[in-house]
């Protein structure tokens, strides 16, 4: 549970060190008004999700565009420009061990995404999703009920699974498919025994957006 809340508040006061620094820095500062239509400020998303070694997966996913806010800055080479955003998010993925098929589940997540693209389009991220659930199912199982033993349906159980990642990437503009990413990310499954599981893993995918581009 301390965990959890650390998690948190130190995400909280992320936010409002980037806002704050958005608001104090720079010679030109513009937020982007949200006039934009529902597909345009939405993307999709999809990935290699595991640990190459041992967990493989796909997790399938999108993304929608609360703020944008582009920030210059003068240099002694010219201008800088990063453009900032905040993006709502929410993931569907599932893993799995292929050789021994001990530790397969199905997950979903949910919660806030800040990304930072430069002039080049180099992107930087770092997403937080507070709002997460794994379930985890078993080999074939049974169970013993006195003299009898039965089969158990869908063995395994859920847990609380929060995460976050940390990632680059590049977008491409004018394109449908807008972008390529690389994470890597942290999923805390809990209670797991007497605590908790923490997992690591890589994600590799692409952003695309269904609107037809001009």
């Amino acid at each position: 549970m301390k965990l959890k809340l650390c998690l948190l508040i130190s995400f909280l006061l992320f936010i409002l060190k980037v806002g704050f620094a958005q608001n104090l820095e720079g010679t030109n500062n513009l937020t982007t008004p949200l006039s934009k239509s529902f597909l345009d400020r939405t993307e999709f998303k999809a990935s290699y999700f595991g640990n190459i070694f041992w967990n493989n997966g796909l997790v399938f996913g999108a993304e929608y565009l609360l703020k944008e806010h582009v920030k210059t800055k003068n240099r002694k080479r010219g201008q800088r420009t990063n453009t900032h955003q905040f993006l709502l998010n929410g993931n569907l993925g599932f893993t799995t061990n292929f050789s021994s098929k001990t530790d397969t589940g199905v997950f979903t997540n949910y919660g806030l995404t800040w990304r930072r693209t430069n002039k080049k389009g180099k992107q930087f991220s770092i997403a937080f999703n507070p709002l997460g659930y794994y379930r985890s199912f078993l080999p074939e199982t049974y169970k013993v009920n006195g003299d009898n033993v039965e089969k158990v349906f869908l063995p395994g159980r859920g847990y609380y699974a929060p995460s976050i990642s940390v990632g680059i990437g590049k977008q491409r503009k004018g394109k449908k498919i807008t972008g390529r990413y690389f994470n890597i990310n942290l999923m805390l499954r809990t209670p797991y025994n007497a605590g908790t599981l923490p997992a690591f893993n890589f994600q590799y995918g692409y952003r695309f957006n269904l609107k037809k581009k001009k």
